[in-house]
């Protein structure tokens, strides 16, 4: 069988990983206080068996799987009960509520494993051939339900995995350019650019299960996107397979020829056809880099502190603010500190604040981060220094950003400890212009809030700005609240009021998770009706057959 990686079937990340609260002291009255969740009498779910799992029969005929394993060898093309599985959902809430629950209507009925494009090409031929849906599938950690087959489908479903295109196959020392296989994961992809010397500088959240061209497929951002920019900054140059030929853009700075098909591509998620390689813009390893931490008084100090960085000459890598409600989160999730520490953190540092005149219950907690020449890192940290000093806030230096770097990647688990324990964690995100910022952050709280309110349940919301441009930024929410009777119904009422508070303030509906079938409902709010007359002339034009991921971006 292949060698591919993948998370398990029931939740995120590697078996035996998981997010533990006992060093956490802060954690259990926290959750206690925020959802009502008692961690001390909460049951908790047992693993889930994936023999008591009721898998949809393979629709795959038998000279079809020959056809693929034709191509691909016998152990690279598969109908495995447990494989198609894995392929069938993305990680999001209601994803694994889907797959704990037992309701999978619709399974890939085959799994394959090309080893080159040459064999994309030849599996993309074949299926189209056979009037087969193709749903290439990379990390497996899109949470927008860009994976998953639409229940009617009654077409054979091929999941194209990826995962053993996962090379960089050439860096271009000259322009810092790497051509990378589509299915490289970040991990991997950023150790074979770093034994050479070159960081690509994206890093998502999902960085350790997603790969360059799940990136470029659902036009991702990075932690680091305020230096290095987002992955449609990053991918200058792809390779996509489609029907009888393979479409170049070679990686060229800028051009003037026509409509930007790179752009086409880019957050295409797989309906354009099935990306194979892309040529990323990849920076030298810089002498220097430090994530320091910072406190404002409050949200709207430490937004007007954000603002102000990114119209100044200061080139952070990050920017990153806490709500009140995040930073006492952050807080909470701290570990146990221990003597001079415990001292500073629980007495010092609140005295400080205190003398300022500060609230506790305000402060927000901001990470700032500084890459490049030693001169050049202690500049950025000067100019910084004083709008943060102007707009009220106050450095604590660089020991709880390297708590920032180690934790980082480590969230994806928490909502898999909730769901656990009976209880919903997720997130929406979604970008705005500055003059409207305060706002949508005011409208997604009561939107949130009266959700909670018509389920008559205790909720929590709490949001963080996360990258920032000259003319706006990033913001991303999380909530979480207790299940009573029907999880999806619940789930999608409070989503479902976020992100419509979101168009109704004048924001986005994603900001770099993608449209996949969350977020489709709310497309024409967000680029007009005649913007979908576009999209869908597009898409329908370019796979008029609806070979590819039907469903997605926009409704089949």
């Amino acid at each position: 069988m292949t060698d591919v990686k993948h998370m398990k079937w029931w939740g995120w990340g590697l078996d035996g990983v998981g997010f533990h609260h006992e060093d956490k002291p802060g954690f259990a009255p926290f959750v206690l206080e925020a959802v009502g969740l008692d961690l001390k009498t909460a049951t908790t779910a047992v693993e889930p068996s994936f023999d008591e799992l009721e898998v949809p029969k393979s629709k795959a005929s038998a000279a079809f799987v020959k056809a693929l394993t034709a191509i691909v060898g016998a152990e690279h093309a598969t109908t495995d009960d447990m494989v198609r599985v894995i392929h069938t959902y993305g990680k999001s809430l209601r994803d694994l509520v889907r797959i704990r629950g037992n309701m999978i209507l619709r399974a890939p009925d085959v799994v394959v494993y090309p080893a080159d494009e040459a064999q994309v090409q030849a599996i993309v031929d074949a299926a189209v051939a056979a009037d087969a849906v193709i749903i290439p599938f990379g990390g497996g950690s899109n949470i927008a339900g860009s994976l998953e087959p639409i229940p009617a489908e009654k077409r054979t479903i091929v999941s194209l995995d990826l995962g053993r295109l996962r090379e960089v196959v050439d860096i271009d020392a000259d322009s810092g350019l790497a051509r990378i296989q589509a299915g490289a994961q970040g991990p991997d992809l950023e150790a074979q650019l770093k034994a050479k010397g070159w960081t690509i500088g994206h890093f998502p959240d999902s960085f350790t299960h997603s790969t360059v061209g799940g990136w470029v497929a659902t036009r991702s951002s990075g932690m680091q996107s305020d230096k290095y920019g987002d992955i449609a900054d990053i991918a200058r140059g792809m390779r996509v397979v489609r029907p009888g030929g393979v479409l170049v853009l070679r990686p060229l700075p800028s051009t003037s020829s026509g409509p930007s098909v790179r752009e086409m591509i880019l957050g295409s998620e797989g309906r354009l056809g099935v990306i194979t390689e892309v040529t990323v813009q990849v920076h030298r390893i810089p002498a220097k880099r430090d994530v320091y931490a910072y406190f404002f008084p409050n949200w709207k100090a430490g937004i007007a502190a954000m603002q102000e960085i990114s119209e100044s000459d200061a080139t952070p890598s990050i920017t990153r603010i806490s709500d009140s409600n995040e930073t006492g989160f952050s807080l909470a999730t701290s570990k146990d500190r221990k003597g001079f520490d415990k001292f500073l953190a629980g007495t010092v540092l609140p005295g400080l604040m205190k003398s300022k005149g500060w609230n506790l219950d305000d402060i927000c907690l901001s990470f700032i981060g500084y890459e490049g020449s030693v001169s050049h890192a202690k500049r950025q940290k000067k100019l910084v220094d004083a709008i943060v000093k102007k707009h009220g806030g106050m450095g604590v230096g660089t020991g709880p950003g390297i708590l920032y770097d180690q934790k980082k990647f480590d969230t994806p688990y928490l909502r898999d400890f909730l769901l656990d324990r009976g209880a919903a964690g997720d997130v929406s995100e979604t970008a705005a212009p500055w003059s409207k910022l305060i706002a949508v952050h005011e409208n997604a709280y009561a939107a949130a809030q009266g959700a909670y309110d018509q389920l008559g349940i205790k909720g929590w919301i709490m949001s963080h700005l996360s990258h920032s441009y000259h003319s706006g930024a990033c913001l991303y929410f999380t909530f979480a609240f207790v299940f009573d009777k029907d999880p999806i119904a619940e789930y999608n009422l409070v989503k479902n009021a976020i992100q419509q508070s979101f168009v109704d303030s004048g924001a986005t509906i994603s900001h770099h998770h993608g449209v996949g079938v969350e977020h489709s409902p709310w497309l024409s709010q967000d680029i007009s009706e005649q913007g979908v007359v576009v999209m869908r002339a597009l898409l329908e034009g370019a796979d008029a057959g609806a070979n590819f991921n039907p469903g997605k971006v926009l409704p089949r």
